[in-house]
């Protein structure tokens, strides 16, 4: 066990800590959930049409700002400590939420959603860094399904309470709630000890910096499974933009829609509880590879039942070919990125911002470019999913070629960003 977990697991215990930790990633998932029921409303308050995607980018732009914010803010991370990051980035992200609460127009409501988005980075890349500080390999992919087990009950009950708060009050509260939300969990991250000792961090030169995203950009392994990562989450940022879309218009079940997104997220929810089971059981790189494989199949068979039914399905038939496409994401995202992360830890911010940025400004670019193919039925959505995920299988497939040079190399001591240059780029073959 080394230091930074013994101090967490003596100041915290692992359950405070996995739902702490929680939590803070949550501030992203609740940014994004918990305003879906809303669409309707503000189309309404900004003069749109019933049937307008044009609130698709309030979800594409946080993602945005989520993933240009990370490169800036893991170095930095690296450099000051996790803490000192962790503050920043919870105020800018309730500025961001009080910004939006008053925006006058859609355009200047996506201005603040974009730096709420940069503030999330911050958290994203702390509390990532966080967990690789304490956990390596096989224990970080189990510590982080249990993370993300807990987290994912925010997608389960943030669009009720979006519901709720709308039947008494204006969309505009919604961000308010973000604000109440970010304060109550920062106020309790002050129990978050430091991880990063002074003596593990990074000075903040600009050699020092690339050398370190040359270690995670030069490194095969990595980003054979950081774009796999990538063109996922694309299908599933998709999901979470035109979701509200889909149920409203290809099934007519609005009224319904925060209770079939809660109930989709348990399914997610299921399979991060799960997954570390499969782990102990199968082992890291074995487990992912099959569920890689399912995730592919299983995107198929949604893909061929939508071709069936010219893109209307029912809608019994629908959730029944989607819940598993859920389930497979559900094991594949925590150990795609544990298993990215696991030759990382001397420099694990930077890495985390550099893994982060990828995944996340490319997925939401692509998901925004599903996103426009929406023609009133599922097909896009269902074609794209297959294509995404087929290609991600591949690039998995790349990088699983030197899994054991690379999981020999986690067990080297990486002290200094040129020897983990050096350790890393030695994969690229």
């Amino acid at each position: 066990m080394n230091d930074a977990r013994a101090t967490l697991e003596a100041r915290l215990g692992t359950r405070q800590f996995i739902a702490l930790i929680s939590m803070l990633m949550a501030l992203t998932a609740l940014a994004i959930d918990m305003m879906l029921p809303a669409f309707g409303a503000m189309r309404e308050g900004f003069a749109l049409t019933a049937d307008s995607n044009a609130l698709a980018p309030v979800v594409t732009v946080f993602l945005i700002g989520l993933g240009v914010g990370q490169p800036v803010w893991g170095p930095l991370s690296d450099a000051l400590g996790r803490k000192r990051i962790l503050w920043i980035g919870i105020a800018i992200y309730v500025v961001g939420a009080l910004g939006s609460a008053f925006a006058p127009s859609l355009a200047v409501l996506l201005l603040w959603r974009l730096l709420g988005g940069s503030g999330a980075g911050a958290i994203r890349v702390v509390t990532h860094g966080v967990v690789r500080d304490a956990y390596a390999g096989e224990a970080m992919a189990k510590i982080l399904s249990y993370i993300m087990a807990v987290f994912i009950l925010v997608p389960v009950i943030a669009p009720s309470v979006g519901a709720l708060l709308l039947s008494v009050a204006s969309w505009r509260w919604v961000f308010g709630f973000f604000v109440v939300f970010a304060i109550v969990i920062g106020a309790w991250a002050t129990r978050l000890p430091e991880t990063l000792p002074l003596e593990r961090r990074q000075p903040l030169r600009a050699r020092t910096l690339g050398a370190a995203a040359q270690a995670v950009l030069t490194s095969r392994f990595a980003m054979g499974l950081v774009v796999a990562q990538m063109l996922v989450f694309a299908f599933f940022a998709s999901y979470l933009a035109s979701s509200e879309l889909i149920i409203r218009d290809v099934f007519g079940l609005q009224a319904w829609f925060p209770v079939i997104f809660g109930g989709s997220a348990l399914v997610l929810g299921a399979g991060m509880l799960l997954n570390p089971r499969l782990i102990d059981r199968l082992g890291l790189r074995r487990w992912l590879r099959l569920v890689l494989s399912g995730y592919l199949v299983a995107v198929v068979l949604f893909a061929v039942a939508m071709l069936a039914t010219g893109g209307e399905p029912p809608f019994w038939l629908f959730m029944a070919s989607l819940l598993p496409v859920l389930l497979a994401h559900s094991f594949v995202i925590p150990n795609l990125n544990a298993a990215a992360m696991m030759p990382m830890g001397s420099i694990a911010g930077t890495a985390a911002a550099v893994v982060g940025s990828i995944v996340t400004l490319g997925g939401a670019a692509l998901g925004a470019i599903i996103d426009r193919l929406y023609n009133g039925t599922v097909l896009p959505f269902a074609l794209a999913g297959v294509s995404m995920c087929a290609l991600g299988y591949a690039s998995y497939r790349w990088a699983d070629a030197v899994w054991g040079d690379a999981a020999e190399r986690e067990l080297m001591p990486l002290d200094e960003p040129g020897e983990a240059v050096a350790l890393l780029a030695s994969d690229v073959s």
